[in-house]
Parts: C-alpha cells; structure tokens; sequence
C-alpha cells in the first residue's frame, strides 16, 4: 500500500523515501517476495517509478486519495486471488513469518478478515482480507463511508497477536523516523 498523501511527510510520496540506502517500498517487496507469489503495488503516483520493480501497479479507482480502503477495494478488483494481504509501504521491519501466522489465523478461525495487532491496538493496514467481500466493501466506499475498522467489524474478524515483535509496526511518519529506522535497520 503506497497510495497515501503522506501530510505528516510533507507530503513526500512515502515508498520512495530513502532508509538506509534504499526506498522503503524496497523493504515491503523484498519481504514479500519471500512470503508470496504475487506481489501489487496500490499507487496514486509516480506509478512509473513503481512500475520500475516489475510488478502490476493499481491506483484507487476513485480520485482523491479516499484511504486504505479504496485501495485495498481497486487491488481486489485487479488480483485473480482468493485473498488480499496488504502492508504498507512505509513499514521496513516486516517480519519473515507475517504472512503464515495471519494465514493460519485466518484459516483456524474461518475469518473473512484477520487483522494484525501489536498488543491491544489493532493495525488495520496489515491484512488479510476474502477478495469475497469486494461488493461489501464497494458498497461501503459508494456510502461515503471510510472508516476501515467499523467495515471490518461488520465480517468474521480475527485479530492475529504480533505483540512478540512490535518493530513490524514501526513506520515512517516524520523525518526523526527515518533516523531511528535507520539505527534499528543497523542493528
């Protein structure tokens, strides 16, 4: 997910801020590649630059930077896949088991939705999602409705516990970020 205005980042397009060398979308793909065997990228801009890492590049399909949401309703639309996982862009300390552990929830719970958690609040923009509930969904951004907890307490929702490592939730919001990232990366 790299669809954001970034307003606390001056507006920077935040996958392509440079951590430790490289654009922190690098990080998510690198991460995924590992875990998945398809990887889209959600982007309102620079899509060349994000079409540059090979992989199918998906904006809103509807103008005006509308959330996570309408980005994960336009990647359900794009994908030919049972189920969409989405990460954020701006997140570089994915863990190499994130996708099995919220597949296995997912699965053991018969979820529509499970939902990563660091311990009592939950991540919303670290899930994975039945591509079932498109029209749910579709009809819920068509509302006017924007909220993505309120539209995942409407499905079976399972919350999946990541409290062990609470680094996967550190993302980049302001320039201190960075250097902080930066000397955890290090580490």
């Amino acid at each position: 997910m790299a669809g954001g205005q970034a307003r606390r980042m001056g507006g920077q397009d935040k996958g392509l801020i440079e951590v430790a060398g490289k654009p922190l979308v690098e990080y998510a793909i690198a991460s995924m590649k590992e875990q998945l065997e398809n990887i889209v990228i959600n982007a309102n801009r620079n899509k060349e630059l994000y079409s540059q890492y090979g992989f199918p590049v998906v904006s809103d399909s509807d103008e005006g930077f509308n959330g996570p949401l309408a980005g994960m309703a336009s990647c359900m639309k794009a994908v030919n896949t049972k189920y969409l996982l989405t990460v954020p862009c701006d997140s570089p300390l994915l863990p190499g088991d994130l996708v099995s552990r919220m597949l296995k929830a997912f699965e053991d719970n018969k979820a529509d939705i499970a939902v990563a958690d660091s311990g009592g609040r939950m991540q919303p923009v670290f899930s994975l999602i039945s591509c079932s509930l498109l029209d749910s969904l579709t009809r819920y951004l068509e509302n006017g409705e924007r909220k993505i907890d309120i539209w995942f307490q409407q499905h079976a929702l399972v919350s999946v516990d990541f409290s062990d490592i609470p680094d996967t939730f550190i993302n980049v919001n302001t320039p201190e970020d960075i250097k902080m990232i930066e000397s955890r990366l290090g580490k």
